[in-house]
């Protein structure tokens, strides 16, 4: 659920030990607690479940701490 009109993020999913998010431009990223930090990719799974924030905080603490780029700028989904 996203409940920011202005998020930058469309999509994501969740699993034990890590996130995958998809920004509205396409692009999609995995974080995992090795590279993110587990405490980073707790805090974002419950932003992602409250439906505002998680672009925010990747933007402001994560930056570049992702653990994959899964795909470019482009209109797929998970």
């Amino acid at each position: 659920m996203n409940l920011s009109v202005n998020s930058g993020v469309s999509h994501y999913e969740t699993g034990i030990d890590f996130i995958k998010v998809q920004f509205t431009d396409g692009a999609q990223y995995l974080y995992n607690n090795r590279v993110t930090g587990k405490d980073n990719i707790e805090y974002m799974k419950i932003l992602a479940a409250e439906g505002r924030g998680l672009c925010g905080f990747i933007s402001t603490n994560v930056k570049k701490l992702y653990a994959q780029k899964l795909r470019g700028k482009s209109s797929s989904y998970f």
